[in-house]
């Protein structure tokens, strides 16, 4: 089974392909406005690399957030169409649930973060399991404070696992049965792994029936009534 996966909700974005959950290529760059552009030669990188045509992909998977709202259209967007162009299901899967997955732990709870700006971040408790691991809990928009409660207030060791970085210091002062770890942004090469798991179970969707968790809006919106007033847009 040949997996395409692109994941563009945090900076890092990234394109894999996998055969039967082996990594073939790996496209990976760092760069919090740079999704649109890297995503096209990404692909084209990737599938030069492995020799493949597009038409001999599988399953494609995209990451689905929480994470930027534009990396998650343009990721979202480049799934679903090159889904539909080739005629191959999408499978979603959600960055904390890559980022858990990734985590160098054999028994800590796992607290998987990402940085959503406004001064929050999204967050998911994960059980570690025998191979992979169990969401215990839900996911949550949170800011620093909260996070340092809940953390904090969990009665196992943990380990946190994400973009930390982005919290202040002030969170870790009291977490004294908490570390801090890797991954600190989910991958494509995670995802393709999920996936063909995923996939022998036939737990995927059509393109269009795959959508983005952004969680709430956007950082820029448009107040239409405000701009039609103005005179800016004609009024029906």
């Amino acid at each position: 089974m040949r997996v395409l996966a692109i994941d563009t909700a945090t900076p890092a974005s990234s394109v894999a392909l996998g055969d039967e959950g082996d990594l073939v290529s790996l496209a990976v760059n760092v760069d919090r406005r740079g999704h649109v552009e890297f995503l096209v030669p990404a692909i084209d990188f990737c599938f030069s690399q492995a020799g493949w045509d597009r038409d001999e992909v599988d399953v494609v998977a995209v990451d689905v957030g929480p994470g930027q709202f534009s990396g998650l259209r343009s990721g979202m967007a480049t799934a679903q169409a090159f889904g539909a162009a080739v005629g191959a299901p999408l499978i979603g899967i959600e960055s904390l649930t890559a980022l858990a997955v990734r985590a160098a732990t054999g028994r800590r709870r796992i607290w998987a973060v990402v940085d959503m700006r406004r001064g929050q971040i999204a967050s998911r408790p994960f059980q570690p399991l025998p191979g992979g691991v169990a969401p215990d809990g839900d996911t949550e928009i949170v800011t620093p404070d909260e996070f340092s409660a809940m953390v904090e207030s969990d009665t196992a060791d943990t380990l946190v696992v994400g973009d930390w970085h982005a919290l202040p210091a002030s969170v870790w002062t009291d977490l004294h049965r908490s570390r801090r770890g890797r991954p600190r942004y989910p991958s494509a090469d995670v995802l393709l792994e999920i996936a063909t798991i995923r996939a022998s179970n036939n737990d995927f969707g059509r393109p269009e029936t795959v959508h983005p968790l952004y969680m709430r809006e956007a950082d820029v919106q448009i107040n239409w009534q405000e701009f039609r007033s103005e005179g800016a847009w004609p009024t029906p």
